[in-house]
């Protein structure tokens, strides 16, 4: 059975236990076995994390000890998978730049602020994530946000829609939904989820996340069935 580490907090704001546990059922309905936490005490052993094929992160605005951020960095290189959402992950730790460049992005401004009605824009290429999956609309925050040009996008929205001070630039596709690597390891990010019932109220969002945790928690499986060797990311990463 697979495992998997939910680990929330931080602003109440965005809902991370609720927006957690919803990560918690849409795993254990795929067979996980999830481990949820209030707090990032669960960050602390290296090796527990190893035991893990998958870590969700759901916490917004808060500080990550650097070696809580260096064992998650060794523990994704090896092949586990991480995913989150919204601020959730990529408006987790805004003074850990190692943690924004594992997750591929972060926040910096959602003109207009919540209410905002986009349409989101799925693509479809290689990743099986978006499959038979359709454009659709979300009412919410419009996140705009600075981004790895590593990631592979599976999502995007078009700015801007709110006349705000970066409306002097020329139209821009920002992504929502990307996926990309870490050593070894699958990030998954989407960039919708402000509140818990955004996954109501537009399903498909749903969708991508729980397609998206899927695809991250399989990295680990992957990797030991192709027999590819995570140690050779470790003379590079003792640089740091």
């Amino acid at each position: 059975m697979k495992k998997a580490l939910i680990f929330y907090g931080g602003w109440n704001g965005h809902e991370p236990e609720l927006v957690s546990a919803r990560f918690q059922r849409l795993l254990e309905k795929n067979g996980y076995a999830v481990d949820r936490y209030d707090n990032m005490e669960c960050l602390a052993d290296r090796e527990k994390l190893l035991e893990y094929d998958l870590l969700v992160s759901a916490v917004t605005m808060s500080e990550l000890p650097r070696d809580y951020e260096k064992n998650i960095s060794f523990a994704v290189s090896r092949g586990v998978g991480l995913a989150g959402c919204h601020g959730g992950m990529c408006d987790s730790f805004r003074k850990s730049v190692e943690w924004q460049f594992i997750t591929g992005g972060q926040w910096v401004s959602h003109p207009g602020g919540d209410g905002i009605t986009y349409k989101v824009n799925v693509h479809h290429g290689s990743s099986p994530i978006t499959e038979g999956l359709s454009d659709f609309e979300v009412t919410s925050e419009h996140y705009y946000l600075h981004i790895d040009p590593a990631i592979e996008v599976l999502a995007s929205t078009r700015f801007p829609l709110v006349n705000y001070y970066h409306a002097a630039n020329k139209p821009v596709d920002m992504p929502v939904a990307w996926t990309k690597y870490w050593g070894l390891g699958r990030v998954f990010y989407c960039s919708l989820g402000h509140h818990d019932d955004v996954f109501d109220n537009s399903p498909t969002a749903e969708v991508l996340m729980e397609r998206g945790m899927l695809w991250a928690g399989d990295g680990k499986q992957f990797a030991a069935q192709n027999d590819l060797d995570p140690a050779v990311f470790d003379n590079m990463a003792k640089m740091y």
